[in-house]
């Protein structure tokens, strides 16, 4: 396959060439006005490396926990029309047995013939979090960290926890932490009352990254720094960011991305169930969930709880609100997350020799066109 356009994403700006595609891959990169019979021509629409959510519980009906085979084929199927490659599904605190469940529904699903975004990994929120912080997790599910009951949802995944959000100042002596992060997993803090000096021990420990900024962690004091005084200090560690403008708002979108860089920042939706459906009530990690017009999720407490947000208009809130620039909005869900979990030698970026993810976006940021590994998974035209 040949696609060309005039505006295609690489090395940090946009150039006119035509992608070769064949057998999943990239295989060679042309100018734009060589000599080509291309099969699609996308003009002056703009084509991105596919985009990576490493934070999302779930959509159209289902919810991670839920544990049904059905529902995340059908999840995974449907998160190209976003422009959306590959994901993480991601639990929320439960009770022992349904996160066995969830984790192993994952395992057989991604180990199966599956259509559309492909399953990175599994991303794994909680059950070891702090009860203030804990937002919409469950808090009669809350546990202490625990090794050996780690290791039980390790095996129940088939080891495909790439990613797991702690409180790690519950951590005594970051025993779990340590471990975790010696195995190559990412440990996230969030949901967590950590201090600034926690939160600088969580990750000299092993933490690589905090969980959606802002939300779900100690606020920032002039005089008491917290843990998104820490967020915003250190520019050099990742940090996610859920880029409604609901969770935060714009001006804090702008603030996380002038302290992160072009380089550290992570867009995640942290959607649940109620994305893709209309609003009213819903049931998100056994809690009532009510789904207001503007799209946010709420508790029955008013707590926020997940968001009904897709990739692609979160890129366009980032770039035609929050007046981020170009690089730093687009990296932070194609090449960030890809480098965050290891994969940037296959992932986040088109390059020859990586997998063929592909999103084509038009002005409007409206998804066109989607491959996955080089397979039309969506198109729109």
């Amino acid at each position: 396959m040949l696609i060309k356009s005039k505006k295609v994403w690489v090395l940090g700006q946009f150039l006119p060439l035509i992608i070769e595609i064949k057998d999943e891959k990239i295989t060679n990169i042309f100018d734009y006005d060589d000599k080509k019979n291309v099969d699609y021509d996308f003009l002056n629409n703009r084509i991105f490396p596919g985009f990576i959510d490493i934070h999302t519980h779930g959509a159209y009906g289902f919810d991670t926990n839920d544990a049904k085979e059905e529902g995340l084929k059908t999840w995974a199927e449907k998160l190209p029309e976003e422009g959306v490659t590959s994901f993480l599904p991601t639990t929320i605190t439960q009770k022992e047995e349904v996160l066995i469940k969830a984790l192993e529904n994952i395992k057989k699903v991604a180990n199966s013939d599956y259509k559309g975004a492909e399953i990175l990994g599994v991303n794994f929120e909680g059950p070891y979090l702090d009860e203030e912080k804990r937002g919409a997790q469950p808090l009669n599910c809350l546990q202490k960290p625990d090794i050996n009951q780690f290791k039980k949802y390790m095996q129940a995944s088939g080891n495909l926890i790439k990613i797991i959000t702690m409180a790690c100042e519950k951590d005594e002596n970051f025993e779990l932490t340590k471990y975790i992060a010696s195995l190559g997993i990412k440990v996230s803090l969030g949901h967590s009352s950590a201090t600034y000096k926690q939160s600088a021990l969580s990750f000299l420990n092993g933490a690589s990254s905090q969980t959606h900024v802002f939300n779900g962690m100690s606020g920032f004091h002039h005089r008491e720094n917290g843990q998104v005084g820490f967020a915003l200090s250190s520019s050099t560690e990742y940090g996610e960011i859920i880029t409604d403008g609901i969770h935060s708002t714009i001006q804090a979108l702008k603030i996380f991305f002038n302290a992160k860089g072009k380089n550290y920042a992570l867009m995640v939706t942290d959607c649940l169930c109620a994305k893709g459906l209309k609003e009213g009530k819903y049931i998100f990690g056994g809690e009532n969930i009510t789904i207001y017009p503007d799209g946010s999720a709420h508790r029955d407490d008013g707590r926020l709880a997940g968001s009904t947000l897709k990739i692609s208009n979160g890129l366009k809130i980032l770039i035609e609100k929050a007046n981020i620039d170009m690089e730093s909005a687009i990296n932070s869900c194609t090449i960030n997350p890809a480098k965050f979990l290891g994969i940037d030698n296959k992932k986040g970026k088109i390059k020859v020799g990586n997998d063929a993810d592909i999103t084509v976006l038009d002005d409007d940021y409206n998804t066109l066109f989607t491959l996955t590994k080089g397979k039309i998974a969506f198109k729109n035209f």
